[in-house]
């Protein structure tokens, strides 16, 4: 009988190695997923080689991307097909379609990973959505063309642009009502959250700004403005910001004047304009902080910038007017 034991012992120890390397395939592979609006693609780029692993059909106008609290699965926000798809890691495959409101721009999965908050741009709402169900918990109305969405701290609350009217709504969740209305710049676009989460900082496009918001009062505090050398003021068009691992650092990218800017946080200093590709939109730093990638709209492709040195290393060509970027890692 020893052999059959030892048999059935090395087979169970196989096994539970192969189901571990499978875990690993799943989670923290390092690759890059850029979204693109005009081709209805996901490329991904292996960061080692910066080469393109996999290109994933999507539905129509993939925008928004965020990953489930485990990383096992990619979300993606899909405008002219009112749906939030859901891809494999592991398989690089889309394996589930939610139904969304009308043109769903961007959205925040909440801390729990139990609801997705979607800003529905044409219904000029925020939906809840179960994500267990995919069913719509309930909705918010808000201000025209709602598009940031992000999720307090302390998990009580979102926080919601509305881009024609110039605000950050705070939303209540348990009441779903609106509680505080800031007034922002021009056409308030994206958000980031500081590390200590004690600020709440949102890009408004048309006046060129990123403005800083106190999250415990709801009151707005500062905010930076930016012009890179030889660009108009009516050029500089920010959309896109991420901190930094640690936090010290914010990147913007600048939309129209194809930079992004690197700001010191807690001078509230811009310390550097890189050069970019065409339209500076999406921006995402690496975990270990070495590398930021930024998804220039119109140029279709990816400046890969050496986040140490402030300067650009390459560019990726992608799909058609990518949007986002999101890294697995």
């Amino acid at each position: 009988m020893a052999p059959v034991r030892y048999f059935c012992a090395l087979f169970f120890a196989v096994t539970m190695s192969l189901s571990s390397a499978g875990d690993l395939l799943a989670k923290g592979t390092g690759l890059i997923f850029v979204s693109n609006e005009k081709s209805d693609t996901i490329t991904v780029i292996d960061p080692a080689t910066d080469k393109i692993v996999q290109t994933i059909a999507t539905a129509k106008r993939p925008r928004d991307m965020h990953f489930s609290a485990d990383k096992t699965q990619l979300f993606v926000a899909c405008g002219n097909s009112n749906v939030i798809q859901v891809i494999d890691v592991a398989s690089l495959k889309v394996i589930r379609t939610i139904e969304t409101g009308d043109s769903p721009e961007t959205f925040a999965i909440d801390h729990a990973n139990q609801r997705i908050y979607v800003t529905n741009e044409e219904d000029n709402n925020v939906a809840a959505i179960d994500l267990a169900s995919g069913k719509t918990s309930f909705t918010v109305k808000t201000g025209n063309e709602p598009e940031g969405v992000i999720v307090a701290p302390d998990g009580k609350s979102i926080f919601v642009t509305s881009e024609a009217a110039n605000v950050v709504h705070r939303i209540d969740i348990e009441s779903r009502k609106i509680v505080a209305d800031i007034v922002t710049g021009t056409r308030p676009r994206r958000f980031a959250i500081s590390a200590d989460g004690k600020e709440l900082w949102v890009t408004t496009e048309l006046s060129g700004e990123v403005h800083i918001i106190d999250i415990a009062t709801s009151q707005a505090r500062e905010k930076i403005e930016f012009l890179p050398p030889g660009m108009r003021k009516t050029d500089v068009t920010p959309v896109g910001l991420t901190f930094s691992p640690d936090g010290k650092t914010v990147w913007v990218g600048l939309g129209r004047a194809n930079h992004v800017a690197v700001i010191d946080a807690p001078s509230r200093k811009v310390t550097h304009y890189v050069l970019t590709g065409q339209r500076a939109w999406g921006v995402r730093t690496s975990a270990d902080g070495k590398r930021v990638y930024v998804a220039n709209g119109l140029g279709d492709d990816v400046t890969v910038i050496d986040a140490v040195a402030r300067k650009a290393l390459k560019s990726i060509p992608v799909g058609k007017v990518p949007w986002g970027v999101v890294i697995d890692d």
